[in-house]
């Protein structure tokens, strides 16, 4: 009889620990806040989007304001396209709010940062984002640093060569 009741202590304790896992794996995809469907949605166009995904963050002063929607390719002006759908309550962002892809932290995920303009008028469902900046890549930044010292190295060996 003690060892059936054991046996049922730790069928509670694993159930438990499955469900934590659950809530955490939940909590760690951000799925239980992208069921929202309200508010409205806005586009931007990028050069480059490395690194944004679908369901990124799109925040303003730290604050998370929605989720990128899709991304896209133009074959017309060779950019992405990110659509992003901003909740409801955040209905009063100016029409010239710029938008930068930000990384969190040093190696974390992408985000959307947007910074609020002055004018006067709100963006509404279908705008589109205007002052955009593009994604900073890390492999972009190591070979412009990697060029730049071979570079130099070559103009030092051609300098003792000369003399």
């Amino acid at each position: 009889m003690n060892t059936r009741i054991v046996e049922i202590w730790v069928g509670i304790f694993i159930a438990a620990g499955a469900a934590a896992l659950f809530m955490l794996a939940m909590k760690v995809s951000n799925l239980a806040s992208y069921t929202d469907d309200e508010g409205y949605t806005i586009t931007a166009k990028f050069e480059d989007a490395s690194g944004l995904k679908v369901r990124s963050p799109v925040a303003m002063a730290g604050v998370r304001l929605g989720r990128v929607t899709d991304i896209k390719f133009d074959n017309q002006t060779l950019q992405a396209i990110v659509t992003m759908r901003i909740e409801r309550k955040y209905n009063t962002l100016p029409k010239d709010t710029s938008a930068s892809i930000y990384t969190a932290g040093l190696l974390g995920e992408k985000y959307v940062g947007l910074e609020p303009g002055g004018d006067e008028a709100s963006l509404a469902h279908g705008d589109r984002l205007k002052l955009t900046q593009s994604s900073m890549v890390l492999e972009k930044l190591i070979g412009q640093f990697v060029s730049k010292f071979l570079n130099e190295g070559d103009s030092s060996k051609d300098k003792d060569k000369k003399k």
